[in-house]
């Protein structure tokens, strides 16, 4: 029982402090135990430990370890990429010299394909461009999507690459860069995850999910047959033993947990490894059910957050929209916006907030017609990126899918672009 305690427990521990600092600062998890423990660890303990610091070495170690930590978080490096396919390939080695001649040729088959597409997902989603953004590709990015006048503006610059926002895109902190439909920067690949790329994250996380489920139910069928061979009374779990075994005495619930104990030892690599597969399983499965309902909602992770900004502005008031030109007459300002996009719809509303509570009093300068209205809730607003499920998934395995002809002619006029690109450079300079 002891080796089964220790290693479920750190792989338990580690399991869950993994979800906690990936998730704990998602808006849907705001006001929840996650986020106090999210809360706890990157920032009360930190300043406490910093207090201490302050008193015993007047800061010097907290320094060091603050520019390491900054490396390894704010810094573009692949150690997470290194330890994350370290852990696959130790994990297999360890696991497969015992497991593999317990293998059926179906298993052999079907192992061996599990086995390989994690490392070609990965190496995919690592080494494929996500999108960035920069003179070459502006155009072409530009032509994407539309302005939605709700998450996305015309108009707006990055500072630091100097070139016009197109619509879904971010810039990253870690890669330097501005990234089209952004979802976010993933320290496991040393990449972004991007709209080129988004495809091979998604099958990264699948194959990595049919693996670990794969291979952790794979090894607890030879450890149940390990341990039955000697002890047929035995079952997984207590209650499908038969009551016969439990009324003679042969079984009770402390002899189950020993012999598990002994089936584990009897093979302790295969078992820590089937152990660690089985229960890293689920947080693999709700990374993937994660980012399948960001597709299904026509959503990234980075506009989700926007979303939840919307929605705490809406709670406390002060949020507007109103519709757009219904025929599709808006005429747009070809110096920020692009004359059209691949996309199949255009934006139907604007949205906005005011700091006094009341409707825009400026609405000449505001695109859309009609009156304003306020909103209170995120489902009242119509999403423009959400064209349905299976579309949504067309747009990101085909992430240059024509959902409309071109028009024949550049999205954009180079001349005008050309001046605001000159423009941006000029007031960073």
């Amino acid at each position: 029982m002891g080796t089964i305690a220790i290693i479920a427990a750190v792989i338990l521990g580690i399991s869950f402090m993994t979800f906690v600092a990936f998730f704990g600062r998602l808006p849907a998890l705001r006001n929840t135990p996650i986020s106090f423990l999210h809360r706890l660890i990157w920032i009360h303990l930190p300043n406490g430990l910093l207090a201490v610091d302050r008193t015993l070495t007047n800061g010097r170690l907290t320094n060091s370890l603050t520019r390491l930590g900054r490396h390894l978080w704010y810094d573009q490096h692949p150690t997470i990429l290194i330890f994350f396919f370290l852990l696959l390939s130790v994990g297999e080695y360890l696991y497969l010299p015992v497991a593999w001649p317990h293998f059926s040729l179906t298993h052999k088959f079907f192992g061996t394909i599990a086995i390989l597409c994690p490392y070609l997902f990965l190496y995919l989603s690592a080494f494929t461009d996500p999108g960035v953004i920069n003179d070459k590709t502006h155009v072409r990015e530009m032509a994407r999507y539309p302005y939605d006048f709700t998450l996305f503006h015309p108009g707006t610059s990055c500072e630091t690459c100097r070139l016009l926002k197109p619509a879904r895109s971010k810039h990253c902190s870690i890669c330097k860069k501005c990234v089209g439909r952004m979802d976010h920067h993933c320290i496991f690949i040393n990449n972004c995850v991007g709209a080129n790329n988004q495809r091979w994250f998604i099958l990264l996380l699948l194959s990595t999910a049919i693996l670990t489920l794969y291979g952790g139910v794979l090894g607890l069928l030879i450890i149940r047959a390990k341990i039955q061979a000697r002890f047929p009374y035995w079952t997984l779990l207590p209650w499908w033993t038969s009551t016969q075994a439990w009324n003679n005495g042969d079984l009770d619930f402390h002899r189950w947990l020993v012999l598990w104990s002994w089936g584990l030892q009897s093979g302790v690599a295969m078992g820590g490894v089937t152990l660690l597969a089985l229960l890293t399983t689920p947080l693999v499965w709700g990374l993937l059910g994660y980012h399948l309902w960001l597709v299904y909602c026509g959503t990234t992770t980075n506009e989700s957050m926007k979303w939840q900004d919307w929605q705490a502005e809406m709670d406390e008031g002060g949020v507007y929209r109103r519709r757009m030109a219904a025929d599709g007459s808006r005429v747009k300002d070809l110096k920020v916006e692009p004359a059209w996009t691949r996309w199949p719809v255009e934006a139907e509303q604007i949205m906005v907030r005011t700091e006094d509570g009341k409707p825009p009093r400026s609405s000449h300068r505001l695109p859309g017609e009609g009156e304003w209205e306020a909103v209170w809730r995120l489902k009242d607003v119509e999403n423009l990126y959400d064209i349905g499920f299976w579309d949504n998934l067309v747009d990101v395995f085909l992430p240059y899918f024509m959902f409309k002809e071109s028009k024949g002619r550049s999205p954009v006029d180079e001349r005008e672009f050309g001046r605001e690109r000159g423009r941006n450079r000029r007031r960073s300079s």
